[in-house]
């Protein structure tokens, strides 16, 4: 399956004797396999006759060998997965894992984002990743969603996307849509060292309208034609956390706050932060050094950290 799609990745048509001829089966069979790749990846493949086929739109697939060459963690690259988080989380409870390891899909059934919502992962088109994580010093998670935005925003701006910016806790926008979003979970006990799995979407390649998708959100790839490169930016982006994580300041948030407070959209606006039933209006001061939110709320500055919170501008409908 994975051969044919592959064949057809460029988006121009094919015709079914050719595709034949490459795979070695009959026009019969193509149809059949064409049929198949339709129904277990959701992509649409456009048939004419006297032309033959072609995808809707061409796609740049993961490049297995390029990017165990080329990124800093080991990686397991799979086709189709309910959650890269949830497989980072099997594995962890089958394997013993002392150092990074890496993974990602070409799509996703049942991506997860924060606060119980999912995470509309389409096939070949956007990067889905979870960086299994072992920590040992439970001081490394304060403010680690943070520092996963600012390796994710220093990444992309590497890659040519300098108005990226991030938007407290978890997400970053471009355009004033979400471009990407970051999904922490831990497993074990931090006060005797444990594990944590950093989830990452990237909106890479997606356009047009996409069912599930409750808030505004936008894509690297805008209204250009050519699709962008996944693993140019898989390994840009992972190359930033590495170096984050390795820093002098051993992966502290507290060492980029200023970084990070720089880079944030709605530094200095008027917002609204909900805490369940609960609604607070103020103005964005930035991040702690823990990277707890700062807000000045009738003239008194208040902290907020952890929990289902969530974060609007308070004119935002």
């Amino acid at each position: 399956m994975h051969e044919l799609l592959a064949l057809l990745s460029d988006g121009v048509f094919h015709s079914g004797e050719r595709l034949g001829e490459v795979l070695g089966v009959s026009r019969s069979a193509v149809w059949k396999r064409l049929l198949l790749l339709e129904k277990s990846t959701g992509l649409r493949i456009h048939k004419v006759r006297g032309k033959g086929y072609r995808l809707e739109q061409s796609l740049i697939l993961l490049d297995v060998e390029r990017l165990r060459r080329d990124l800093p963690y080991p990686v397991v690259v799979l086709g189709e997965v309910d959650s890269t988080n949830a497989e980072a989380l099997r594995h962890l409870a089958t394997s013993m894992v002392d150092e990074p390891l890496l993974f990602v899909a070409e799509q996703q059934t049942a991506g997860r984002g924060r606060r119980g919502r999912s995470w509309v992962s389409p096939y070949g088109v956007n990067l889905y990743l979870s960086l299994l994580l072992p920590v040992a010093d439970s001081s490394r998670l304060e403010g680690l969603s943070l520092l996963v935005g600012l390796a994710v925003r220093r990444g992309l701006v590497a890659c040519g996307y300098p108005d990226v910016e991030l938007k407290w806790p978890n997400d970053l926008l471009l355009s004033g849509g979400k471009v990407a979003g970051i999904l922490l979970e831990l497993a074990g006990d931090p006060a005797d060292g444990c594990h944590v799995v950093v989830g990452v979407g990237i909106n890479v390649n997606m356009q047009g309208s996409q069912a599930g998708i409750d808030q505004s959100w936008s894509s690297l790839v805008g209204d250009a034609v050519q699709p962008v490169d996944r693993n140019l930016i898989l390994i840009a982006v992972m190359r930033s956390l590495h170096e984050l994580l390795s820093a002098g300041a051993a992966g502290r948030f507290s060492a980029c706050r200023a970084e990070w407070e720089a880079a944030h959209a709605w530094q200095g606006r008027a917002v609204c932060l909900s805490t369940g039933p609960q609604s607070i209006y103020g103005v964005v001061l930035g991040v702690d050094e823990r990277g707890a939110l700062r807000l000045m709320c009738e003239g008194e500055e208040r902290v907020y950290s952890g929990g289902e919170l969530s974060l609007r501008l308070s004119n935002d409908s």
